[in-house]
Order: structure tokens, then sequence, then C-alpha cells
């Protein structure tokens, strides 16, 4: 016998009815207590008066409703609601449930793989039953919850990071301190802390109310384990502003507590407790305002914004609504609207359930992406992929499979459209398109040439900026000691000269003409290493250009190292632009390819043509502005000792433009570039993609 047979089955004994606060409408509302699950089920005016009149004949039991009461309802009504009932098992078992609950009973459970299939991605463990634990804890706290200690921490957190925004630099570098092993160590114990007051947040709130907290444990989603704290029974409560004070409880703490961490390390000296009180400030602001706040999910901000609204089951009402919504927009349905709401209402919670969606996707191809990347390949690929099925794939199949079901009620003109409009889609991907390539860069000039003293020497001259001509000296330097050799090297030669001429006359021995002959060839060889020296330290133009980027500080005789530049020579003529392109990308860059190059903070990119593409990765950055330890956008991994220079962190190829005119200020700029890409199909780029991921991953 089913529950929708002639004669319903009895309720379970053992259930409990509560009044509850009544809905936004103003209908009186009920809450039926599953004590066996700890469950609530928030149910209406005409579920209330079949409970009155429950068990009996469906079309009795409507038949004396709208007798009874103003509510107009058919048997097919107390039937929705008799199903609903024993899909929850709030009925007493018939004989064939009896055998049902035997057979789940038998089941091995949590000893069987299946059931690890369907819950490796949520899992709860009760580890404690806190109830005296808090009743003898809630009137020492209670002091924590006078508008007085509000007002104190508020005033606390605020001071905090006042005195914070005025050391930002040094905590931020103590922020980055947390990659270190000894960091994340202290952020984990740091979390531990965090969160185990997070939920005594809740539990402790939830007992000032009288709610009983049944248990708290520990949940481990996809593997990772959180604390939770079982507060169901807040549906007893009449009010939604008593439940509103219990979920965001637990957000609460930890904001105070990030709050007066954020004061104690802006007091305290460096040392560890600084650096403790570092970790539950970062904690507490980061993960509360960028997990807990989020209401896509069922985290604390779900319920919160739930309670706020007095909104119960948010996400299931939305996302009812917004599958009508789509039935009746694309498909052209004239399906009724789950509840009767305001149409304001209702495309706000239309908008909330595509919101939602949308952000559930995004999370949930990272989980897939993260239960392969954690576990070893194979295992990791089958969860993922029972991942994107049980979460992605079934409810749109689910939802696609009434769409085909439903579809000769669709206008035979409407499927028209719809099906011009999947070929439209289906050929808009298949088409191939041009897609821009962006990519930082820096403008520079073709022809530069960088004027350093040869060697650490006082300045002599220096030419001042502005046009110049190849050859003319841009800058000398004097070296005394280069004079002096090059005076005795010239002295030696010449006493050397007279030595082997006098030898000659004298008919000397060969061996000695040999040895005099081999040190004058010496001396004249040092002589002109040291003129060559001496004519380093005049550094000429070598080719016609404007000389910038003058220290007119200098003066001559100031010594000067090998490091620190006098100035550049560029060609004005002739600029070019250095960008760095991801490996993904390059491919779809070739040689004459059109683009333009935009300044940091320009208005007006500047047009350009691709050059040259390097055929291999850059092994370093020629631009030191674009490292990110210097406000570029390229991250770079430490020098070694093999490799003085940093390195990319990522794959990178360099791309060379030459710019069609020259910059109106002839200097370095960094910016960003678009060049023109090669046309491609988006549906050959996904299909393409995907096989090089599955070629790159296949191997074990």
């Amino acid at each position: 016998m089913t529950a929708t047979a002639a004669a319903l089955p009895p309720l379970r004994q053992d259930l409990r009815l509560h009044e509850s606060a009544p809905d936004r409408d103003g209908a009186p509302a009920w809450a039926i207590q599953d004590p066996v699950t700890n469950r609530f089920y928030r149910i209406g005016w005409l579920e209330y008066e079949c409970l009155l009149r429950w068990p009996g004949d469906p079309a009795a039991i409507a038949a004396d409703i709208a007798a009874h009461t103003t509510l107009a309802v058919d048997a097919a009504q107390v039937e929705d609601f008799a199903a609903f009932l024993e899909r929850h098992q709030l009925l007493a078992p018939t004989e064939n449930g009896r055998q049902q609950l035997l057979r789940q009973l038998r089941q091995p459970g949590w000893r069987h793989w299946r059931w690890w299939l369907h819950h490796y991605l949520f899992i709860r463990v009760p580890l404690v039953r806190p109830e005296r634990f808090l009743a003898r804890l809630a009137p020492l706290v209670e002091p924590l919850f006078s508008p007085a200690a509000l007002v104190a921490v508020c005033a606390a957190s605020l001071l905090g990071l006042a005195l914070v925004a005025r050391q930002w630099e040094a905590f931020t570098h103590g922020v980055l301190d947390i990659l270190t092993p000894a960091g994340i160590v202290g952020f984990l114990l740091a979390l531990v802390v965090s969160k185990t007051l997070h939920e005594l947040g809740h539990a402790l709130v939830a007992t000032r109310q009288g709610v009983r907290v049944a248990h708290m444990g520990v949940a481990f989603l996809v593997m990772w384990p959180m604390l939770y704290t079982d507060t169901g029974e807040s549906w007893r409560l009449r009010s939604h502003r008593q439940r509103l004070a219990i979920s965001s409880a637990g957000i609460a703490v930890e904001m105070a507590l990030a709050g007066l961490a954020t004061l104690l390390w802006a007091l305290l000296d460096d040392g560890p407790l600084r650096q403790a009180a570092l970790y539950l400030a970062t904690t507490g602001w980061v993960l509360s305002l960028a997990l807990n706040v989020s209401p896509f999910m069922r985290f604390d901000g779900y319920f919160i914004l739930s309670d706020a609204l007095d909104f119960p089951n948010l996400h299931e009402r939305a996302g009812m609504h917004a599958r009508v919504w789509l039935r009746r927009r694309v498909l052209g349905l004239a399906d009724a609207w789950p509840e009767p709401l305001a149409p304001r209402t209702r495309r706000a919670l239309v908008g909330f359930a595509l919101a939602t969606w949308l952000y559930r996707l995004v999370v949930f191809l990272g989980i897939a992406w993260a239960v392969y990347a954690f576990f070893f390949k194979a295992l990791g690929i089958f969860l993922m992929l029972v991942e994107i099925v049980w979460f992605i794939a079934r409810p749109a199949w689910s939802e696609l499979s009434v769409w085909k079901a439903r579809w000769p009620e669709v206008a035979p003109a409407r499927r028209r459209r719809l099906l011009a409009g999947l070929a439209l889609a289906g050929g808009l991907l298949a088409v191939p398109w041009r897609f821009d390539v962006a990519a930082p860069g820096v403008a520079h000039a073709a022809r530069q040439q960088f004027v350093f003293a040869p060697f650490p020497a006082p300045l002599v001259d220096l030419q001042p900026p502005g046009g110049v001509r190849a050859g003319t000296v841009l800058a000398s330097f004097a070296a005394p000691d280069l004079a002096v050799r090059e005076s005795r090297a010239a002295a030696a030669a010449e006493a050397l000269e007279r030595r082997l001429s006098g030898l000659l006359d004298t008919d000397g021995g060969v061996e000695q003409q040999m040895a005099l002959t081999q040190r004058l060839d010496e001396q004249r060889a040092e002589a002109r290493a040291t003129r060559d020296e001496v004519e380093r330290l005049r550094i000429a133009a070598e080719f016609d250009g404007d000389w910038l980027d003058v220290d007119r500080t200098l003066r001559p005789g100031v010594w000067l190292g090998v490091r620190e530049a006098v100035g550049v020579l560029v060609d004005p003529t002739s600029w070019v632009v250095d960008a760095y392109v991801e490996q993904r990308l390059v491919e779809r860059i070739a040689p004459g390819a059109r683009a333009e190059f935009l300044p940091q903070g320009g208005l007006r990119a500047w047009p350009a043509e691709v050059l040259a593409i390097d055929s291999t990765r850059a092994q370093r950055l020629a631009h030191p502005m674009l490292d990110s330890r210097h406000g570029g956008p390229f991250a770079t991994l430490p020098p070694s000792s093999a490799q003085q220079e940093a390195t990319p962190a990522e794959a990178l190829y360099r791309v060379r433009l030459r710019l069609d005119a020259p910059p109106p200020e002839l200097r370095e700029l960094r910016g960003s570039v678009r060049i023109e890409g090669a046309a491609r199909s988006l549906a050959w780029e996904a299909v393409r993609g995907t096989l090089a991921v599955l070629v790159r991953e296949s191997g074990f």
C-alpha cells in the first residue's frame, strides 16, 4: 500500500509539531521535527489542516478542509502531501516500507565502495554532545553579548585597521612569510583556533536562544576537514531574527577575533606573539570574507541571507522558479509558478538562482580539478569524472530530459526558431574568428647606446643633452695611472731601440739581439694596449641620435663606477616593443600581423607591426620593469648560482614589434600590447585543447 492509496498510512508517533513564524505574506506556518534525523520540515496552513485530519481518505480530507476552512483544496493536493511525507519517511511504515527499511539496514554502509563513491565529497562525523559544556560556559561569556562589549570590539578593530594602514608594508611582508613551512604550520594552527571559536559562537548563541545543540563534529569537504555545529533545532524558533543571530554568530566571532588580532599586531613588537596575531587576523579577514560570506553555497552567508529575508529553502525555491522561468522563456510553455510571489521578488529569485548556478559551476569545476590533483592519477581521474557527472552533468541532463519530454508541447514556430538558433550558434562556433592576443610589453628605441664608465674613473667632460652626430664624444674620463704607464712603456721602448741599434753596430751576439727584440715587441704591445685603454676613456656616439637621461649634477672630477649610467643615446627614428606572450598563445601570432601598444596610464594606443617571434622560451626578462619584484606583471624565479638573472616562472616567448611612429616622449615605456591573432574556430580550439590535455595527462 502506498501513501496515495485510498487509506493513508498514519504518521509516525515520535514526530513533533512546532508552531513557526508566519510566512512573508502573513500565512501561518509550522515545522515538523523528525527526532531521529533531527531534521525540520516547514509546512503551511493547508498541510497543517491535513495533519489535523490524518489519516483518512484523501478525498474525504480535502472535502472536510474545504467545508470548514476558506481553503480551496482537492484530493490531488492531499495525495501530493502524502507523497512528500512518505518520501521523507514521516509516515508509519507499511509492510513494504518495513521490508525496504530492513534492506537498507542490511546494506554494508561505509564498508562498501558505493558508500564512499556517493559520500567522499562531504562526510559529517559527530564528535561531541556539548549541551552540558555550553550550559556551564554560557553564563561566563554573557558579558560579551552586552552593547558595551560590541562597541569596544568595533572600536578596537577600527583602531587596529588604522594602525595597520600606517604599517602596511610591514604587514604585507609578514603575510608573505605565511608561504614558508613554519608560516604554513602557524597559519593552520590559527585556522583551527579561529574555526573552533567560530563554531562555539554558533553554539553559544543557539544556547542563549533556548535551542539545543545536538552535536558538534568534523565535516570532510573533498577530504578537507572543517568543523561544524548542528543547530537544526533553530527552526523551532518563531522569529527569523533569532535564527539570523545564530547563523551570523560564527562570522561575528571571527570578525571580532580578526579585529582584536589586528590591533595586537600593530601594538606588539616583532616576535612569535606578533606573528601569531598576524595569522589570526589573516585567517579571520580573508577566509570569512572570501568563503563564509558567500550566499551561493550552503555556508553561513546563505543562512544569513535566508534568515535576513525570512525566506527558508532559498536555494531550492529560487531554483524551482528559475527552471520554470527558463521553460516559459525558452520553450514558451505555460507552466504555473511554484508559488505565488510578487513579480519583483520572482525576478530577484531567478537572478539569484542563475548566479548560484554559475558560481557552483566554477566551484565544482575547481573541486573536480582539486580531486584530480590531490590523488594519484588513476584515482584522481576517476573521482574527477564522478564529480563532474554527479554535480554538473546530472542536473543539466535532468532538466534537458524534461525539455525533451515536453518538446511536443512547444509551438511549431518556436521550435523552428530554437533549431535555427542552435544552428546559428553551431555555425558561429565553427566559423574561424579573429581574436586579439594581449600581452605586457616595453617600448624602447631600436638602437640605443648606454654610456657607462669603462672602469672606475673620474669624469673629465660630459656632452650636454640634445641631438648629436655620430662620432661626437659623449663623455670622457681620466686615468692618471694609464698616462704614467703609457709614458713608461714609450720610454722603455725607446731605450730598447737604442740598445738594439748599438748592439747591431757592434755585431753583438744573436741570442742577445733576439732577446732585446722580444722585449721591444712587448713594450710596444703594452704601449698600444695602454693607448687603447686611454681611447676607451673617450666614449663617442655610434650613430646620429638624441643624447638623453644625462645627470645634470655630474661635474668634472666626480668619480663614477661601472654600474652608474651617465646617459643614453637613442635613435629617434625607429622604435620597437618587446612583448612577452604565453606559450599557449604564441602560435596564434605571425610576423607582419598588425598590433597596437598602449602605454601604462596612456589614453591612446600606438599602431605597430610584428617583426619577429622568438623560437625558444625567454630565459630572462630583458627589461626589469616587467618583473613582479619591480611592479611588473610577471613572476620570476629567484636567481641561482648558475643563472644570475631572474627567470620567468612561466613559459614566455618574446615577440618584437615595430612602432609605426616614435612616441612623443623619447623614453622607455611599459604598457600592454594587443596583437591581431590568426583566425581560429572556437569549436576546433576547444576540441584541440581538450585533446592536448588528454594526451598530456594520459601518461601514468
